[in-house]
């Protein structure tokens, strides 16, 4: 039998992360809006350049995931130098892979837009939006790791909050700096760019005087240097996979688009007009398995595991009703596709109707094989479920959907249907591996995992 302080404890940890994913997907949605008056240029450019700090970012975000694991096994094990070395392990390699990114942003920026941009007009775009956007990775990095340290102690609000605070001051400084105000008369597109990076740094001030003035955080940095070295390589050790796995799903991603874009163009804009729905929709599963994985982690540093396979049985079950949920409301938008996009062709409707079941069951078996993954990952088996998500995708999915949509001219309903094969070929091993690890994990496995 579950406790219900479990349940309730994950909740009060899962609701700001989903609403945090959202406004960041929002962010985004306000930046094409004010940007689209400035016409079609400007918005291929932003869309071109946003693209390549996303995926930059994304890295970041799954670096400090796993960053997140760490310090969450040292908030249960309750020794603050544990804590510590992790934040300033997870810091020095988080600000490292940015200052990294940057410096390859600024020494191959012109080949790079050269080989993205299709004329002078775009070329000059995304310079002047990347020569300020490319700078967010530095933010990021330090957003990230702070962020992480307060969703380890179940805090998830705090960031929620600075969300909150970015949010507006992002759309209010961008609109002025796009369009400009009295005298001065706007900076075009590197305004949007320009907003972002003061939003962010807002953000950043804020979570650093949360830090501050938080009775409860001790990150002394000099008093930990003595065996800092060594906790930073176990550190990267445990992340560097989690990582990787993030940009091999990203690259699959856009192979897929890019193979969908070899469809007939009702196809792809059907395509193209359901992935933001699924990946928003997903957010909410995501949010409880990453609040699965941190109060997973925190049991396992206070080595208070007598409940472990009981809870990660709970959260697997929660997620799939949080997933058949999402499949509910996927199957409502189904019916409401016509309302919320009246102008489309009758060919893209069809093909819209084609996949309606394909994407209505899509986030049952996704849902499934996410909270697996992040609590095969509390458990330290962050290589395996890379190699799970390697297979699955680039070795056996993305093939077929080329065989099919290159070789066979297969129909939009067969391409899209590789996805969610892609999970259900994915489901079998993620559930043996998990099982196995339960039954295999004791005292002495957890006490590998705390290498501070």
């Amino acid at each position: 039998m579950v406790a219900p302080s479990y349940i309730k404890k994950n909740i009060s940890i899962a609701w700001p992360l989903a609403l945090n994913a959202l406004l960041m997907q929002s962010m985004l949605m306000i930046d094409t809006f004010l940007v689209s008056p400035l016409g079609e240029i400007s918005l291929a450019a932003m869309g071109i350049a946003s693209t390549i700090v996303a995926f930059i970012i994304g890295i970041q975000m799954a670096l400090a995931n796993g960053t997140q694991l760490v310090l969450s096994r040292a908030v249960g094990s309750g020794v603050k130098a544990s804590l510590a070395k992790g934040f300033w392990s997870g810091m020095i390699i988080n600000f490292s892979v940015a200052a990294l990114f940057l410096i390859l942003l600024q020494v191959f920026d012109h080949q790079l837009i050269t080989m993205l941009a299709h004329d002078d007009s775009l070329y000059h775009e995304i310079n002047q939006y990347l020569s300020v956007s490319q700078y967010l990775v530095l933010f990021n990095a330090v957003t990230q790791v702070i962020i992480s340290l307060f969703n380890s102690l179940g805090r998830t609000k705090t960031p929620f909050k600075g969300y909150l605070i970015e949010m507006p001051i992002n759309a209010v400084t961008s609109y002025f700096l796009i369009n400009g105000f009295a005298s001065f008369s706007g900076m075009g597109l590197k305004g949007a760019a320009t907003g972002t990076l003061f939003a962010i740094t807002i953000r950043m001030i804020y979570l650093l005087l949360c830090v501050h003035f938080s009775d409860d955080i001790e990150l002394p940095f000099k008093k930990h240097l003595q065996g800092l070295s060594i906790s930073i390589k176990n550190h990267f050790i445990e992340v560097f996979p989690i990582a990787a796995n993030m940009t091999i799903l990203s690259i699959g991603a856009t192979i897929y688009q890019l193979l969908y874009s070899q469809l007939n163009i009702n196809a792809y804009v059907a395509i193209t007009l359901i992935m933001p729905w699924i990946r928003s929709g997903t957010q909410f599963i995501t949010a409880w398995a990453l609040s699965s994985a941190i109060s997973i982690s925190q049991a396992i540093g206070s080595n208070k595991m007598d409940d472990l396979v009981s809870n990660v049985d709970t959260s697997i079950r929660i997620a799939v009703g949080i997933s058949i949920i999402c499949s509910v409301f996927f199957f409502a938008l189904s019916f409401a596709i016509e309302h919320i996009y009246p102008d489309l062709d009758p060919e893209t409707y069809l093909a819209l109707a084609t996949i309606a079941p394909l994407y209505i069951f899509l986030p049952i078996v996704r849902g499934y094989n996410t909270v697996h993954g992040h609590v095969l990952r509390a458990l330290g088996k962050t290589a395996a479920v890379f190699k799970i998500n390697f297979t699955g995708q680039w070795l056996i999915s993305i093939p077929l959907c080329a065989i099919i949509i290159m070789s066979l001219g297969g129909s939009v309903f067969w391409a899209f249907a590789i996805q969610p094969i892609e999970e259900i070929v994915k489901a079998f091993p993620f559930r043996h591996l998990a099982r196995k690890s339960l039954k295999e994990f004791n005292a002495e496995k957890a006490k590998k995992l705390m290498y501070d």
